[in-house]
């Protein structure tokens, strides 16, 4: 029998940890932590869904069909601040807003790839990524990382072959949390522009970057839409993951491609979810600020108190943005482990084989935490329980 393009991957991991549960119960002294997915778990300030409420009532065409790609003023003002936060210049034209990052991917890697093509992605790498691709009848080819969890473009172009479509990048990365050096970005894209291909760089967490200015500069190359497609997330930025509203970056004639695609699967993008985008970008800048200044304590939380679980033999290998990226030292891999730490420690992680191809090493003794949704004193506690474990 055919196999299908969905049983040629495999399920959403976010789902698979959340089965752990079931059965578990949770005493009142030690209560889950949830560690385990990146999305903030509370709704939008206040006056965003004043702004949300006011929409729905007075706003006819919130409620209608809209342009496939995107309200022509979110579109409008992503050019404008993208163009002054990256020391470059984007134009509307050039901006395309999607339902989500996930599909802002989808949308790219159907206009690039065709069956048994080829992208090449740093591990371990991000699971849906992989998942698109699986689904897509298109071959994810791993970049092995280096020190630091930062790929390096000397390594990937051994990998590219005439099947080569693309080298797609996250940062900073989910799941390792590190901020790729702008160098870095560059040697791919310098990379990618010789050999015809694109580079991919998903930056659903920039609003969380803990470089001041621009983490790169890529948008200040005249030329940059012929190599670089930049993805975007609104919804880590303005607390709107249930509105599903992303955005794709690219050159005019990619983005006719992608509203092939758009038509398809959704035909416009949200429509309360991008006017909801549109006024905290042009509102909500203090308030935002203010959350990346938080998710950054929360980073310094991680490291100041990494030393708990250091000693007893676990490393950092990443953190950042929302992620702290580790390696466990017991013997036995984190497949296993992971669903053992709900019941032992009362902890929702995900293990490192989840975003590891079976066939690479370095999974099995890996661990993400998600900690966007866990304050200083919930960094200590996770640690201490951590710290405890006697396996």
């Amino acid at each position: 029998m055919t196999q299908s393009r969905t049983s040629a991957t495999f399920a959403p991991p976010v789902m698979e940890a959340r089965r752990w549960l079931a059965g578990v119960d949770h005493p009142a002294d030690r209560p889950l932590l949830n560690v385990s997915q990146a999305a903030p778990v509370d709704p939008p300030p206040a006056p965003l869904r004043q702004a949300m409420a006011d929409i729905v009532l007075n706003d006819a065409d919130a409620h209608l069909y809209g342009p496939v790609l995107g309200l022509p003023a979110l579109r409008a003002e992503v050019a404008t601040q993208w163009s002054a936060s990256y020391g470059g210049t984007v134009t509307a034209d050039q901006v395309a807003i999607t339902s989500g990052c996930n599909q802002a991917f989808a949308a790219a890697i159907a206009t690039l790839c065709t069956e048994g093509d080829e992208v090449i992605i740093p591990v371990p790498y991000y699971f849906n990524h992989r998942m698109w691709l699986d689904m897509s009848g298109v071959k994810t080819v791993p970049l092995l990382t280096a020190g630091g969890m930062i790929p390096q473009a000397a390594d990937a172009a051994s990998l590219i072959t005439a099947k080569t479509r693309a080298i797609a990048l996250v940062s900073p990365n989910n799941p390792c949390g590190v901020e790729y050096p702008a160098e870095t970005l560059h040697a791919f894209r310098d990379l990618a522009r010789a050999h015809g291909i694109a580079l991919i760089v998903d930056e659903t967490y920039r609003d969380f970057d803990s470089r001041s200015g621009a983490p790169h500069d890529l948008f200040a190359d005249p030329a940059w839409d012929d190599t670089l497609i930049q993805l975007y997330s609104f919804s880590k930025a303005y607390r709107l993951t249930g509105h599903r509203v992303g955005a794709v970056v690219a050159s005019p004639a990619r983005l006719a491609e992608i509203e092939k695609f758009l038509d398809t699967v959704t035909i416009c993008p949200n429509q309360l979810g991008q006017r909801a985008a549109l006024w905290g970008m042009q509102n909500l800048g203090e308030w935002l600020a203010g959350e990346r200044l938080e998710i950054l304590d929360r980073r310094a939380a991680i490291e100041e108190n990494f030393h708990l679980l250091a000693d007893k033999g676990w490393e950092l290998l990443g953190c950042g943005a929302y992620f702290a990226y580790v390696k466990h030292p017991f013997a036995m891999s984190s497949a296993d482990l992971a669903p053992l730490l709900v019941k032992e420690a009362g902890v929702l992680l995900l293990p490192g084989t989840m975003f590891m191809p079976d066939d690479v090493p370095g999974g099995d003794s890996q661990l993400r935490i998600a900690f966007a949704n866990i304050d200083r004193a919930g960094v200590q506690t996770l640690f201490n329980r951590l710290s405890l474990l006697e396996l």
